[in-house]
C-alpha cells in the first residue's frame, strides 16, 4: 500500500540526493554518460531547483510498506495544481508505485481542477506515464522558438540543459 507522507526537515537532504539519483538515472538509461542534459553540478534537476521547489510546494514523501520508495513536490492555487517533481526509486520502477503516488496525490487536493506538469523530450517512461497512465495531454511544446512564457529561465534551460525542448502536460479533472 502507496501512502504520502508530508517531507521532515531531517530527511530533506536525503530527498534532494534520492530525487537526483531518479532523474539522472532516466538521463543515463537515454543517453549514457555522454549525456550534455546534465547541469554544471553533474545533475539533471540541481540542487537549487529541488530546493526551491521545496519551499514553494508542499513535499511528500512516497512510502511502500514503511520505506521511502520516492517523493512528489505539487503547488495548488485554488483550482489549479502544478505537479513540479514527481520521481519514483529506479530500484522499484514498473510496479505502480508513481500511479499510486499520482492518485493519492488527487486524493489530497479534490478542488483542483487542471492539474500541469512538463518533462523533457527525451524522457519516454514519463512521457508514456504522464498520458497513457495519468490522463494528462500534451498541450504544448516549448524550445529554442517557443519559450515558456511563465518561466523566465526557460529560454536558458532549453538552450543550455534540453536544447531538444520540454513538454506541457495538462489533466482536467472530471
Amino acid at each position: 500500500m502507496i501512502s504520502l507522507k508530508p517531507l521532515e526537515q531531517s530527511d530533506r537532504e536525503q530527498f534532494i540526493l534520492d530525487n537526483q539519483e531518479a532523474f539522472n538515472y532516466g538521463a543515463l538509461e537515454e543517453f549514457g554518460m555522454r549525456d550534455d542534459h546534465f547541469e554544471d553540478d553533474g545533475q539533471i534537476i540541481s540542487r537549487e531547483t529541488i530546493e526551491r521547489s521545496i519551499d514553494e510546494g508542499e513535499a511528500y514523501r512516497i512510502v511502500l510498506d514503511g520505506k521511502n520508495v520516492g517523493g512528489a513536490i505539487i503547488r495548488v492555487d485554488g483550482g489549479r495544481g502544478d505537479l513540479d517533481i514527481l520521481f519514483v526509486s529506479p530500484k522499484v520502477h514498473s510496479k505502480g508505485i508513481g500511479y499510486a503516488a499520482w492518485c493519492e496525490i488527487e486524493k489530497l487536493h479534490p478542488e483542483v481542477k487542471v492539474w500541469e506538469t512538463v518533462t523533457p523530450y527525451f524522457e519516454k517512461r514519463n512521457i508514456h506515464f504522464y498520458v497513457n497512465r495519468c490522463g494528462f495531454h500534451i498541450v504544448e511544446f516549448f524550445n529554442s522558438h517557443h519559450p515558456d512564457p511563465n518561466d523566465p529561465d526557460s529560454a536558458e534551460m532549453i538552450d543550455g540543459q534540453f536544447p531538444d525542448g520540454m513538454f506541457r502536460f495538462e489533466k482536467i479533472m472530471k
